[in-house]
């Protein structure tokens, strides 16, 4: 019996069995159309009827209000860290960023070639290394920006900030979040944002879209005459985002995990699952002896769950021998080290249960000393 493999990978991450096997039917021929859905036209009817179903689908699992335009665009969220402030920002506009870990920062350094960025630490790192938020009214917020930018879930430390604490920002600034790494995840109360973007290949589908979620009045002429066409809000959506030829069948793959989503329960149930599975990986974490994480407990990432031992030579033999194991692709950002398992939606609790029994065996070994395996 072949032995079974998960893919823990932060991006392009796993995608569910149950979904491959309709990727693979649309592979050989879709609707007996004798094409791939690969090599079918952005301008036919049967991709027309994909994007009507990815967009009424997306509108339907997240609740989006009807005073907000759902678009899609090449270039990941690096390409929204430019194409949002060349859309919204005037070049001297002061803009807050909320810095709460690797992309944030990312996006902050970029915004700083387009406006007045502001970098506002929202980290607190306690006397025992613990990484928490600050409360939000202790963040250096300007009375002079009129928009935020946040992080959702840092996919690099594990660290999730939470959808409530931005109740506390000042109701006449305009929130932008980057939930690439966590939308689907659970619900989100859209209207609390000015846009809320996210690329596809962690919970949405494969690599090569953005989807950009954004309140209809913020759509204007771009605040920089230079912006490319393709990055142009109000193009893309005159358009009804196919300005250019899209990636076809990242959206088709998209509309198949949208039809899985909602087969399930929709995200509210996503959520339960995705509770569990954390829950599991964190326990199997707080009650080893070997293993440890560094975020507190209230801010722990649901999606990316950071951990190591006690020395870089035995987090690279737990690496060597859980690929072994058929547990993919756990070795941590080059930033952070130790090991990063991504449980996005796709990921089944067995795989979480796998890698659970795997950490405890691994642990077991050590303690032991068994050299054969050290």
């Amino acid at each position: 019996m072949k032995r079974k493999m998960y893919n823990f990978s932060a991006g392009p991450s796993y995608i569910s069995r149950e979904i491959m096997k309709d990727i693979c039917l649309g592979l050989d021929d879709s609707k007996r159309s004798g094409f791939s859905m690969m090599e079918i036209s952005h301008r036919s009817n049967i991709f027309m009827e994909i994007v009507h179903e990815l967009q009424g689908g997306l509108r339907n699992v997240l609740d989006i209000p009807e005073n907000y335009e759902v678009l899609f665009f090449h270039g990941g969220a690096r390409g929204m860290f430019s194409a949002i402030p060349l859309n919204l920002f005037q070049r001297n506009e002061i803009v807050d960023y909320l810095i709460g870990g690797y992309w944030s920062n990312y996006a902050y350094r970029e915004g700083l070639k387009y406006c007045s960025a502001r970098s506002v630490e929202i980290i607190k790192e306690s006397r025992n290394d613990i990484v928490s938020l600050l409360p939000v009214k202790k963040w250096d917020l300007s009375n002079k920006s009129k928009y935020v930018h946040y992080c959702h879930n840092e996919t690099v430390e594990g660290l999730r900030a939470h959808i409530e604490d931005i109740d506390d920002i000042p109701k006449d600034k305009v929130i932008i979040a980057d939930f690439s790494s966590s939308i689907l995840s659970e619900p989100i109360d859209i209207s609390k944002f000015g846009i809320v973007y996210a690329s596809f290949q962690k919970n949405m589908g494969i690599a090569g879209t953005t989807v950009v979620i954004i309140r209809s009045n913020l759509i204007e002429k771009p605040r920089h005459d230079s912006i490319p066409s393709i990055l142009d809000f109000s193009v893309q959506l005159k358009n009804s985002s196919l300005y250019n030829t899209p990636s076809t069948f990242s959206w088709y793959v998209s509309t198949l995990i949208i039809r899985w989503i909602r087969k399930n329960g929709g995200v509210r149930k996503i959520e339960q699952m995705n509770r569990k599975k954390a829950e599991l990986l964190y326990n199997t974490i707080d009650q080893s002896q070997l293993y440890i994480n560094s975020i507190d407990m209230k801010y722990r990432s649901m999606m990316n769950v950071t951990f190591r031992t006690k020395s870089t030579k035995i987090d690279e033999k737990f690496v060597e021998f859980s690929e072994k194991s058929g547990l993919l692709f756990l070795r941590g950002h080059r930033e952070t080290k130790g090991m990063r398992a991504s449980i996005y939606n796709s990921m089944p609790y067995e795989g979480v249960k796998a890698l659970v029994d795997f950490m405890k065996y691994f642990e077991h070994q050590y303690f032991f000393k068994d050299i054969s395996f050290f």
